[in-house]
């Protein structure tokens, strides 16, 4: 029993890898794509890791699995916001445009020039 369900969560997180392709080839700026990808890491790895484990379970393999999982999340998260962030500070284009798109952040970056406090996005402010 448990190598079948094993290897249907190691089927399905490949499907979520496929998913995970697919969005970058049909999406249509950095920001979704980037979110696709870091979706498909923080969810599909984790499914085929315990999918292998299933297969072969084994006290050490646990906790290679555990670790493996909590590392993944937490450099696919930190990751893929380092990776948002500066494609947003070098200029990357928003889908749909300048006022069609809420920017939250550059209002953020507009209060704190108002209040004299300087800010972190000197390329934007130069276009």
């Amino acid at each position: 029993m448990s190598e079948i369900v094993g290897q249907t969560l190691i089927v399905i997180g490949s499907l979520v890898f496929g998913a995970a392709g697919l969005g970058i080839l049909r999406l249509r700026d950095v920001f979704a794509r980037l979110s696709a990808i870091a979706t498909g890491a923080g969810l599909g790895m984790p499914l085929i890791l315990v999918g292998v484990f299933l297969l072969e379970p084994s006290w050490e393999r646990a906790v290679k699995l555990g670790i493996a999982v909590v590392l993944q999340l937490v450099t696919s998260a930190v990751a893929s916001m380092a990776i948002a962030r500066s494609a947003y500070l070098i200029g990357a284009p928003l889908v749909g445009g300048p006022g069609e798109v809420p920017d939250e952040l550059a209002d953020v970056e507009a209060e704190r020039r108002d209040r004299g406090q300087g800010t972190a996005d000197t390329t934007r402010e130069a276009r």
